[in-house]
């Protein structure tokens, strides 16, 4: 049987080392762009057909076993746009436009019935019926913006997430009374807002992730829901830069306190502590403070680098300047 060959990577415009997650969305994002009752009736037809090929290509490429005899083809596939079906090309057809209430014209393409089989909506081969068992929840990913004291302190903060639910109405299927659900526009999840207590470990790193169990995707079937796994972003900080685990800040110092020394307070993550400054320090010269960096691997923590920052105050009194000229005076007379 010579039929018309399918590219499902093509229709859902994925590259074929698409992710499960690539695929899922790609579906998601056509399925609502293309959903038929979403097109006036002058459109109606192209937009069925479409969304025909649509969740044909997505019930192929979101089963991992029909999706690897799909992509045992290979090269083949390029060979042209007839393809022969073979006599191993049985399998499992889970559903066609008829289980939509025949509103569309047609189930699914000749390819699809050639290479999976045909048979009723819902039997696998021998005509027995195919059991789906609970499907745990997809495991979700977001982000959480810290600044870095509360990375370094840990605490609790109140998080308010953009995700998905199932869709209450078809219950995660996509169809309600043999047709296209029509609150999730036929892809079973609607969108949901949550607020969340989230515990923020104490030192916790740029890129590491938060796992809060059981706050990802509902599962179907009475299956737990996957986990929501949030992503560390530091801010900026105006005073403090973290460099691996150590941390670096400038003191700003005048010059008597370079040339004879002084001791000056520095703000660490831990507050202010009193540093001394060695006489004859010089512009951009870094102090150590031992321990006083951000926690490393085991708990132990980095370093604090002071750089010496030497500048002359703004408000300089009168007595204050005439010394400065002396000293000035002094020097071009030594030259």
């Amino acid at each position: 049987m010579s039929v018309k060959f399918q590219d499902y990577y093509e229709t859902l415009g994925l590259d074929r080392s698409a992710t499960d997650k690539e695929i899922k969305a790609a579906y998601r994002k056509l399925a609502r762009k293309w959903h038929p009752d979403l097109h006036p009736a002058a459109e109606k037809k192209e937009a069925e057909e479409k969304f025909k090929k649509i969740n044909e290509a997505y019930e192929v490429l979101k089963d991992p076993e029909k999706r690897e005899r799909y992509d045992r083809l290979g090269s083949r596939w390029k060979e042209g746009q007839d393809f022969q079906g073979g006599p191993d090309m049985g399998g499992t057809r889970y559903y066609t436009t008829e289980d939509f209430g025949g509103g569309f014209e047609g189930g699914f393409s000749d390819f699809f019935s050639a290479f999976f089989g045909g048979g009723s909506p819902g039997t696998g081969r021998g005509g027995r019926t195919a059991q789906r068992g609970p499907v745990k929840g997809e495991d979700l990913e977001s982000e959480i913006e810290l600044t870095l004291e509360e990375a370094y302190r840990g605490g609790t903060r109140s998080v308010r997430l953009n995700s998905s639910a199932i869709c209450p109405e078809c219950s995660g299927s996509g169809t309600k009374d043999r047709s296209f659900c029509h609150r999730c526009g036929g892809t079973g999840s609607i969108p949901d807002q949550k607020t969340l207590d989230v515990k923020i470990p104490a030192g916790v790193k740029e890129g590491s992730r938060i796992r809060l169990k059981g706050q990802g995707g509902s599962g179907l079937g009475g299956a737990p829901k996957g986990d929501l796994f949030l992503k560390v972003r530091l801010r900026p900080h105006p005073v403090f830069k973290l460099k691996g685990d150590n941390i670096e800040v400038d003191a700003v110092i005048r010059p008597e306190q370079a040339v004879f020394g002084d001791r000056i307070p520095v703000q660490t993550l831990d507050g202010k502590v009193n540093v001394k400054v060695p006489p004859g320090s010089r512009h951009g010269n870094k102090l150590r403070l031992r321990d006083k960096g951000y926690p490393g691997k085991n708990s132990v923590r980095g370093d604090q680098l002071v750089r010496l920052v030497i500048d002359i105050p703004p408000d300089l009194s009168t007595d204050e300047k005439e010394l400065y000229k002396k000293l000035h005076e002094m020097r071009k007379g030594g030259e």
